[in-house]
């Protein structure tokens, strides 16, 4: 946690060395190359590559982590992501420590973030998102997911 100079409280630092891992593998120019895995990148931080079909919003669930923030980055294609705060959701699928994911109901307001190709979203754990989502039809979508540890 930080302060800034008026004063407010900042509850993470996206600044801390863990973040600038992420961020900086975000660089990286060879992305759109490297195959689905996970890689290892030091201090708790990994990343999956990721590649698949946009989903109907109807076939998937908001989610959260308790060990880790998502820094979700789109590097090809487009998708909606749902956000709102956890708090208050109801319980769909319990959390599930090996995966580090509990699953929600749709709750009745929310909203929904476009990503297109370059751009990221930092959820934290607090933060119930429904990713993957269609914006107006499946596509492919090449996207890379950091998770950074609490």
């Amino acid at each position: 946690m930080f302060s800034s100079r008026s004063g407010l409280e900042y509850k993470y630092d996206l600044s801390a060395p863990k973040f600038r891992l992420a961020f900086e593998f975000l660089k990286r120019p060879d992305l759109e190359q490297l195959e689905p895995q996970w890689i290892e990148l030091g201090q708790g931080v990994r990343a999956s590559i990721q590649c698949y079909d946009s989903f109907d919003w109807e076939d998937n669930m908001f989610e959260t982590h308790e060990r880790f923030f998502d820094v979700q980055y789109v590097v090809r294609g487009q998708e909606f992501c749902g956000v709102c705060a956890k708090d208050g959701l109801t319980v769909a699928v319990p959390y599930n420590k090996a995966d580090d994911v509990t699953f929600y109901k749709d709750p009745g307001h929310f909203g929904k973030v476009l990503l297109k190709a370059g751009d990221f979203i930092v959820l934290a754990p607090e933060d119930a998102h429904k990713p993957r989502c269609a914006v107006d039809k499946s596509i492919p979508v090449r996207k890379v997911v950091v998770k950074v540890p609490v």
